[in-house]
């Protein structure tokens, strides 16, 4: 008897809150002063004060689209929670009489809160049934929910969901503000956008993705009913598990039943809706790099993912930026190119597995906007699995006894672009691109000739037990063979890759210089050695071997490089995007390209001339001699410039080659063992870098035009031209005399010309007539045998010439 006479107390006293929160509200609705004096004093003037005045709804979080450069091709998805906001009339209306049939039978009748509801709840919950009512309507729900997602702390998180009074309290007040603010279907519209429906899906888009594969415009009536019945308890009633589908179509047909009772179906419909299967997709949406559209791709979305990190314009800390990122609800349009990017996925693997200790990788950036249209290496843009790992062990013999396992076949480093501990690779020769920039700013013409021994005794001072090293300190360094040793200009040096012509042209231009002519080009030094020598002058001025490519870069780096040159100077700062925009469709100016003018235009286009040497192009003005590439221009079949390189021991190789549309470098290394003892081919089809780069570069020009490079002009070219003095059967000495003399740089060839001069003596120069200041000249030495043949002169710089098809002899290994 006294249990239930407790009870009754109990009840008495839940009936009495009830209602009084309910009249508290109606007052402070209807008659605010009155509610500020007699009944807020009653329900507590403390509790009814700290009730809010106004909601604040923030934007729920949204899921970010990555497209390719055309704004179709999915690249990947991006998002805390999935979601995509849709208006109203982009929702089937079944599916909109759905929820209300669900989960509010008289929202179109109420002000926000549901007073007979609320008694018709309290009624039940008090008599003992075994099923509770609740009272919530759709706008006290939409509430809470915008609570949540307002909320800057988890605490406010936990209070928008207790089960308290209070908190009953405030869904009350603010559903009556929000009914004032909102209309029906405004207030609907938000809450199908907010809810959740289970498997990841949040809001009506995601859901009608998740479980049907459809938009939600598209949703027949049993669909919209199964995925209103989600929202009460998206877990138990999940119609993917074995567990729950059952009841998920017992909830649908519940929900269909109630669409009669709205009057938004006829029952003859809700019978027909009944009978059909229940058939979902279970299909999550792919969320980030590891899960791109195609999975090779995953390293060009690693490469936009890290460079959003760093863009301020998103927020103060990476932490920021990651969560703009991730429910921003941006669509980007990448500068993916999916043309390039099927070309270099499929050059990077021919006949390189994934799992090769070399790893192959190209980089492909437009000139003139800096957007990266490529980039791909042999290998699965994926984790590996620390329980059943399928990565090969190091190929570093240290690491590999130590069971650290490598890079391959699986990787989610960045490889091709750097960051994340990868300094980046050593590109060999491709550098001296930089030494002949420096080389034109400072005033020097392409035709500058030097006369390039196999060996030559720099200034620069390097250690004494150094390989490289003679005579004492000196570094010396070598040609890769002596057919290359002879008077060279800028042309034949750089297309036969002359190495004491460039060491010899740097330490005439100053090291620090070149250093310098890289970094305007986007070299960033990423390695603690490289960098302290490239910061401190003294140091960078004794660099000697820069201009051979011994500092560290990415393939991104070369391209971007090489393709600033070929938008005459114009540097642009590398890109993955061409377009942002955010969820009200605003343009965001950060996609726009970042350049600037670096290098002069003249000085670009005569390096481009240059470099059209080494890949089997001309100009009308080039004059090249012997080629280390020199089948790229055949296969690519339009005007291209480049430059191969490799490294002692051919621990690693490059090459770029670049039209106007696009600049392709590669460069072929083993990421995991720098010092590897593996020799990375070169030009050797089918296994080098070269293929891999020129097929993609092939590949990507397909159906584009063939557009041509502007050759250089003025001084730049041929430079201040003098007169040669007449030494003809003079003595050795006395022609050299005369030259210097005239402002020259005379040598002695080492071989003999048919001459009606003495034997011994001058039989004349190469070349005769006319030649830059300060160029070299070489006297030719007589045989004493006679006239000269006609012709026998072969011009400055045409050491040694070409063997008549414009590629020379068999490309050297550098």
């Amino acid at each position: 008897m006294r249990k239930r006479d407790h009870n009754v107390l109990t009840n008495a006293a839940s009936l009495l809150i009830c209602g009084l929160l309910a009249g508290v509200v109606v007052a402070a609705a209807a008659f605010p002063a009155v509610a500020m004096s007699g009944l807020a004093a009653k329900a507590g003037a403390e509790t009814f004060g700290a009730l809010p005045k106004e909601l604040a709804v923030a934007r729920s979080p949204q899921i970010t689209y990555l497209l390719a450069s055309d704004g179709k091709t999915p690249l990947a998805s991006m998002f805390d929670e999935n979601r995509r906001d849709v208006k109203l009339k982009d929702i089937s209306p079944y599916m909109q009489k759905a929820i209300i049939a669900a989960e509010d039978h008289n929202f179109y009748k109420h002000n926000g809160v549901d007073f007979n509801g609320v008694a018709r709840a309290f009624v039940n919950n008090s008599s003992g049934a075994n099923s509770r009512q609740g009272a919530s309507t759709l706008t006290m729900q939409f509430v809470r929910l915008a609570i949540s997602y307002s909320a800057t702390h988890p605490a406010d998180v936990v209070a928008a969901t207790e089960d308290t009074s209070a908190r009953k309290l405030r869904e009350m007040s603010l559903a009556l503000q929000v009914e004032k603010e909102f209309s029906k279907d405004e207030i609907l519209e938000r809450y199908l956008n907010l809810a959740a429906f289970g498997n990841g899906a949040y809001g009506v888009f995601a859901a009608s993705q998740v479980y049907f594969g459809k938009p939600p415009s598209k949703l027949d009536i049993q669909e919209s009913a199964l995925l209103a019945g989600l929202v009460k308890a998206p877990t138990a009633f999940n119609p993917t598990t074995a567990a729950g589908y059952p009841d998920a179509v017992g909830r649908r047909d519940y929900v269909i039943q109630n669409m009669v009772t709205i009057g938004a179906i006829t029952q003859a419909e809700a019978d027909q809706a009944k009978q059909i299967k229940l058939k979902v997709n279970h299909k999550r949406t792919p969320n980030g790099c590891v899960a791109t559209n195609v999975q090779s791709w995953g390293f060009f979305c690693d490469y936009f993912y890290r460079w959003w990190l760093q863009q301020e314009t998103f927020g103060s800390t990476t932490y920021d930026r990651e969560r703009r990122l991730k429910s921003g609800g941006y669509t980007i349009t990448t500068s993916l190119d999916v043309q390039a990017q099927k070309a270099a996925d499929k050059a990077v693997r021919n006949h390189l597995s994934v799992d090769a200790t070399a790893a192959r990788m190209v980089a492909v950036v437009e000139p003139g906007s800096g957007r990266v249209r490529a980039v791909a290496v042999n290998r699965n843009f994926k984790l590996d699995d620390p329980d059943t790992p399928q990565n090969k062990l190091s190929s570093d013999p240290k690491k590999a006894k130590k069971k650290i396992r490598g890079s391959r076949p699986n990787t989610v480093n960045p490889l091709i672009t750097g960051g994340a501990g990868f300094a980046g690779y050593q590109a060999g020769s491709t550098f001296k691109i930089f030494t002949l920039v420096a080389a034109l700013e400072k005033g020097y013409p392409l035709s500058y000739t030097i006369n390039a021994p196999h060996q030559f005794k720099s200034d620069y001072i390097i250690d004494a037990r150094n390989p490289a090293a003679c005579d004492g300190p000196h570094y010396c360094p070598t040609n890769a063979n002596k057919s290359m040793a002879g008077v060279h200009n800028m042309w034949s040096a750089f297309g036969y890759s002359v190495n004491t012509y460039f060491v010899a042209l740097q330490q005439q231009v100053g090291a620090e210089n070149v250093v310098k002519a890289a970094q305007k080009l986007g070299i960033t030094f990423r390695s603690s050695g490289d960098a302290r020598l490239a910061t401190d002058k003294s140091s960078a001025h004794q660099w000697g071997a820069f201009t051979l490519g011994v500092s560290q870069t990415t393939p991104l780096e070369l391209a971007n490089a090489y393709a600033t040159l070929a938008a005459d100077g114009k540097y642009c700062e590398p890109t993955p995007v061409q377009e942002i925009r955010d969820p009200d469709g605003n343009k965001l100016d950060i996609a726009n390209p970042r350049c600037e003018q670096r290098i002069d235009t003249q000085v670009a286009r005569a390096a481009v001339d240059a470099a059209r040497c080494p890949v089997g192009d001309n100009s009308s003005t080039s004059r090249c001699g012997s080629r280390t590439a020199g089948n790229v221009h055949g296969v690519v079949d339009a005007p291209v410039a480049g430059k191969s390189g490799t490294t002692d021991g051919d621990k690693t190789s490059a090459l770029v080659a670049m039209t106007k549309q696009y600049a392709v470098a590669g460069i072929q290394a083993d990421p995991d063992w720098p010092q590897t003892t593996q020799r990375m081919k070169h030009n050797e089809v089918p296994w080098g870098i070269n293929p891999a780069v020129y097929e993609t570069l092939r590949d990507a020009m397909k159906g584009k035009p063939r557009v041509n490079f502007t050759p250089p002009s003025g001084k730049i070219v041929l430079g201040d031209q003098r007169s040669i003095p007449g030494v003809k059967c003079q003595s050795i000495e006395t022609a050299k005399s005369r030259l210097r003399g005239a402002g020259f740089e005379p040598v002695v060839s080492s071989s003999k010309v048919a001459s009606e001069c003495p034997a011994g003596t001058a039989a004349g120069t190469s070349p005769d007539g006319k030649t830059i200041k300060n160029g070299v000249v070489t006297i030719e030495v007589s045989s004493g045998q006679g006239a000269p043949t006609p012709d026998s002169s072969t011009g400055a710089g045409d050491s040694p010439p070409p063997n008549g098809n414009g590629r020379g002899p068999r490309p050297p290994r550098n």
